[in-house]
């Protein structure tokens, strides 16, 4: 009996022992588990922080671009509104030259009436027959006379 009760007091210990090791083993999935876990967390903080370091970034991108795009948008509307008084400006030049230009041409006509060879001291000399009084030698008389001017006039 001695033996047998010997084996069962080394089963119960060898029982302890499985059991022992069965809670070691726990302990050890445990922890495992638990590293596992804080790793997991950490993991996730970082991530988060990616994330809003990358959130912040665009923001700040955003902004940069809204206030480059408002910079733009103002000058476009500065030069928008100098191209148009320019444009005015042009039209009003333009006026002016056809004005000085047709002023010019009359002018130039006027001065080349008045050097005509035909003319006796700036007057046109009209040779024609005798003056006839009838009236339509009157009417071609008109007609055919040009307009006298002097150099005094301008």
């Amino acid at each position: 009996m001695a033996s047998s009760s010997g084996n069962s007091n080394s089963s119960g210990s060898t029982l302890l022992q499985i059991s022992g090791s069965e809670e070691d083993l726990h302990q050890l999935m445990d922890e495992r588990k638990r590293k596992r876990m804080e790793s997991n967390r950490e993991s996730a903080r970082r991530s988060r922080m990616r994330k809003q370091k990358y959130l912040d970034d665009l923001m700040a991108q955003l902004t940069l671009l809204r206030k480059d795009n408002n910079q733009i948008l103002t000058s476009i509307n500065f030069i928008t509104h100098h191209y148009f008084n320019i444009e005015a400006e042009n039209s009003v030049l333009r006026a002016q030259f056809m004005e000085l230009s047709q002023r010019l041409d009359s002018l130039n006509h006027i001065l080349n009436y008045l050097n005509d060879p035909t003319l006796n001291n700036g007057i046109w000399v009209y040779e024609t027959e005798p003056f006839e009084t009838s009236a339509d030698s009157i009417t071609n008389f008109t007609l055919n006379q040009p307009i006298v001017a002097s150099a005094d006039i301008f």
